[in-house]
């Protein structure tokens, strides 16, 4: 076995035809004897109102390896968004998981001793939404997961490339707002990303 990583840190966005079509994993995995497993423990037995800690499952009672901790970073209001959550988000994270084991990112011989926590987003207005799709929801998120556990493991962006790139980089919502196409309160009405992959990050 290759030595565990002690604690690595990925994200991924990718744009979105709808604001409930946006999907921000932010994560850490590393080794559950160390600090990774710490937080784990400590956040599963310690649960929140309207921010549930849940394991990502493939189906009920089928929890994917490495051990995945999803926390919503949006308060959970209502059955509905609860539904959607723990319905295509958690599906979709759970599939980026073995997606990132299957293509070798996470080694198949570390999963039982790695550990992930995920910090997850679904836009608040998406339970409201007639026109929430929930395969889009899936895709997204297992896309978005399995990108985000690359760039985990890769160490991605490498420092050389942010330094590089950091003049020519403008903060979406900064931007937007800074030229008033956006107003206060507006951004995450219609959230958007940009995972910079195609730029070498």
């Amino acid at each position: 076995m290759t030595k565990l990583p002690l604690l690595r840190i990925g994200e991924s966005g990718q744009p979105g035809a709808a604001h409930y079509e946006i999907a921000y994993p932010e994560l850490v995995i590393g080794s559950l004897h160390g600090p990774v497993g710490n937080a784990f423990a400590v956040l599963i037995g310690d649960q929140v109102e309207g921010h549930t800690r849940a394991l990502a499952l493939l189906n009920t009672g089928i929890a994917v390896k490495p051990a995945t901790l999803m926390v919503s970073k949006a308060t959970i209001r209502d059955r509905r968004y609860a539904e959607i959550l723990f319905g295509s988000v958690q599906a979709g994270i759970a599939n980026g998981v073995l997606d990132a084991v299957r293509d070798g990112t996470i080694p198949r011989d570390q999963v039982d001793d790695l550990g992930i926590i995920v910090s997850v987003w679904l836009d608040p207005n998406a339970a409201a939404s007639a026109a929430f799709d929930h395969d889009v929801a899936f895709r997204t998120n297992r896309k978005d997961m399995h990108r985000a556990l690359q760039k985990a493991m890769g160490g991605e962006p490498t420092i050389d490339w942010l330094i590089e790139n950091q003049e020519r980089i403008v903060h979406e919502f900064h931007g937007s707002a800074a030229r008033g196409e956006r107003k206060a309160g507006e951004i995450f009405s219609g959230l958007g990303g940009n995972d910079n992959s195609a730029s070498g990050c």
